[in-house]
């Protein structure tokens, strides 16, 4: 009884300190202006590749109920702006986050966003379901991420998705070690504090391994996400593996990460290591481990994932049978097709802007590039193929399109 109440009182005591930490600095840096990231959304082409990545197997439509778990200072008002049509809620348990988001929400007459001050863990108080969850960046600072999980679980609709985002540890080498060295010398989340780390960071030795995350991460070197990333009183990251353990535990499973390349032993310089073959033979969940070791920078896992019992009927792009005749390819809006200084024998370099990783692009010959040139959002794999090759042996390209995260399928 006395652990299980130290338990707790060691809970609350992480809870509180970790609200305090947001309330005195809210993340990410509130904004005034959403301007250009409602222009971007008012595509219907990009949402409709955004629903198909979540759905592939379902119809797409907009009027969907979204929760934005931990929404921050304007995730949730960026969903509402993303998805007009859609049901918005927001929840956090930040004032001020909230306060971000309502003054947002007058400003966009965003009427189809509520917002409540309210933990992730208590979600089941807004006595609803939803279509798609997101929470990105929240459920590795709570004291009981299991307990937040299983909270977000039993709000998703049995056909809905969630859309998860963890840190993962071994690019974060840096900013443990980063961490460590405030606690040891007792560096405060206080302004006058924050801004003499921000100048000794650029003194860091060259090779240290925070360099690389300082040198391609500018958003890194502003004051809320410095305060964010090392001195936060919360932090916790997750392997491949143990974000596997994690979503088993809160009955939820794996659908596919949302850019899928750089797990992918297919894609980029991997493909052509000697170890190929032994990676290829592995499971799934081993590739995805093997990997993350292999790249060694990766910082965080974005994953879509579904309630165990409708994974099957939700995320069902294969391409063993011969159901991939009729999926409909849909570009995604972030790739590009590159025309100049190409590899030899190569009509085109494509390329997902998202990427970090510059290894992952992928090359194509003039046959590939009619295929490519033919996909208009309308027509199947099939009728593509009629017209600009053979069936089958399109299977290989679009597969490769799929798995470069230069596509997504409506198999609806």
């Amino acid at each position: 009884m006395k652990n299980s109440e130290a338990a707790g009182s060691d809970a609350a005591r992480v809870a509180a300190d970790v609200r305090a930490f947001y309330e005195a600095h809210p993340y990410p840096r509130a904004v005034e202006s959403l301007d250009t990231y409602r222009d971007l959304w008012r595509d219907g082409r990009r949402r409709r590749a955004d629903h198909h990545l979540f759905w592939p197997g379902i119809p797409y439509r907009e009027n969907h109920s979204i929760l934005v778990a931990g929404c921050g200072t304007s995730q949730a008002a960026k969903y509402a702006l993303r998805w007009p049509d859609a049901r918005v809620t927001g929840i956090d348990f930040s004032a001020k986050s909230i306060a971000c988001t309502e003054a947002l929400k007058q400003k966009y007459k965003l009427d189809n966003l509520q917002v409540r001050q309210l933990p992730v863990e208590r979600a089941g108080e807004l006595e609803t379901s939803f279509d798609q969850i997101v929470c990105t960046g929240v459920l590795h600072h709570l004291p009981d991420p299991d307990a937040g999980l299983r909270a977000l679980r039993n709000v998703l609709d049995p056909q809905g998705a969630m859309l998860l985002m963890v840190y993962a540890p071994y690019g974060r080498t840096g900013i443990y070690m980063l961490q460590e060295f405030c606690q040891r010398i007792g560096i405060r989340a206080v302004d006058d504090e924050i801004r003499d780390l921000a100048d000794a960071l650029t003194k860091l030795p060259q090779g240290h391994p925070l360099e690389h995350l300082l040198r391609n991460a500018p958003d890194f070197r502003n004051e809320a996400s410095l305060a964010d990333a090392l001195l936060n009183p919360q932090d916790r990251a997750y392997s491949v593996p143990q974000l596997f353990e994690f979503i088993e535990r809160a009955q939820v499973r794996f659908g596919r990460w949302v850019k899928q390349a750089p797990y992918e032993p297919q894609c980029g310089a991997v493909a052509g290591i000697p170890q190929m073959s032994r990676i290829a033979r592995l499971s799934p969940a081993e590739r995805y481990a093997a990997l993350e070791l292999f790249r060694g920078t990766m910082v965080r896992h974005s994953a879509v994932v579904y309630r165990a019992e409708s994974l099957g009927r939700l995320q069902q792009i294969d391409f063993d049978g011969n159901a991939w005749h009729d999926h409909v390819p849909i570009r995604l809006p972030d790739t590009i097709c590159v025309q100049e200084r190409l590899p030899p024998g190569a009509a085109a370099v494509l390329i997902n802007r998202t990427h970090t990783y510059t290894d992952i692009y992928l090359s194509i010959d003039k046959q590939e590039k009619r295929l490519l040139d033919a996909i208009d959002g309308q027509r199947t794999i099939r009728e593509i193929a009629q017209t600009h090759g053979a069936l089958e042996a399109s299977r290989t390209f679009f597969e490769r399109l799929w798995r470069y995260d230069q596509i997504v399928f409506d198999a609806s």
